[in-house]
């Protein structure tokens, strides 16, 4: 939990400049992910190199993860000290969600909306016929009024405004033909009412609504310059997926809805799984986002 000083000489590897990457695209990563990124034979070696630089003062242990009673038998959570950005010169990388350098409120949301997002770029990486496309390739290429925007993950469609968890992209590849799909994220923990009976508190439902006006009045292409946006929200429990889905069913925009269950703690590792299994969606077959048909 504390830094000890070392007097042995240090030097940068390559690998180090790639975990300082990783922590850059993502705010919180597990040790797990970070050697999934950076490679490394012996997985132990690399958590030591982990330590190493954790001294060295180039990233750091968030303090939330210790007030959880198990945070000791879970693989730990780095996030990048700000100080060490200067060591990216040269190495520079956008990142990948919208999380601030500032402690998290939501600590553990946080996380899993950076633990979903490492899963699918890990995932894709390990096919050739798939690319993973971040939120910064995205804004690069959105109209201007979006690029120069304040806030430009807060998508807007007249009255309705929705900011998803994270915006990403796939790329399929088929001999010389490309296409590509679009996804905001949103994770549910839980935590937030499927249904409120007043329509002004945050639910569920009442963000599929925003979503729904965001897709039906163009959008996507509007506002982001892309053709398509499937929203994917990752859910606890199959029972929370099923009452999700329900209410999904009732919007004209329902065959964009995808949902999939996951369990927090199978996320402690890259989880390749919400790229390779289908998504459940209302009252149509369940897609697969690896596949572009």
């Amino acid at each position: 939990m504390h830094r000890v000083a070392s007097p042995r000489p240090f030097a940068l590897t390559e690998r180090d400049v790639e975990v300082l990457r990783c922590l850059t695209r993502y705010r919180y990563l597990r040790s797990r992910y970070l050697h999934a990124f950076a490679g490394g034979a012996s997985e132990k070696r690399f958590v030591e190199r982990l330590c190493e630089l954790f001294h060295r003062g180039m990233i750091a242990r968030p303090a939330q993860q210790w007030q959880f009673a198990d945070a000791r038998c879970q693989p730990l959570v780095y996030e990048r000290e700000l100080r060490a950005g200067h060591l990216l010169t040269g190495h520079e990388t956008a990142p990948c969600t919208y999380l601030g350098p500032n402690a998290q409120r939501q600590f553990l949301h946080a996380l899993t909306i950076c633990e979903c997002l490492a899963s699918m770029e890990l995932a894709t990486s390990m096919r050739d016929d798939l690319r993973f496309i971040p939120w910064g390739e995205i804004l690069g290429r959105a109209p201007d009024v979006t690029r120069t925007s304040a806030v430009p993950f807060r998508l807007a469609a007249g009255a309705d405004t929705v900011v998803p968890d994270g915006v990403f992209g796939i790329e399929y590849r088929s001999g010389m033909r490309k296409t590509y799909r679009f996804f905001a994220l949103e994770v549910d923990r839980g935590t937030m009412p499927v249904v409120r009976a007043k329509g002004t508190m945050s639910s569920i439902a009442a963000k599929l609504s925003s979503y729904s006006h965001f897709i039906a009045t163009g959008g996507p292409r509007s506002v982001l310059g892309i053709p398509n946006l499937f929203v994917l929200t990752v859910v606890p429990n199959a029972g929370r997926a099923a009452n999700s889905i329900a209410v999904a069913g009732g919007s004209k925009c329902a065959p964009w809805f995808l949902f999939k269950a996951v369990d927090e703690k199978a996320l402690q590792r890259p989880l390749a799984s919400v790229v390779t299994e289908a998504w459940e969606r209302s009252g149509l077959p369940p897609l697969s986002i690896a596949r572009p048909d």
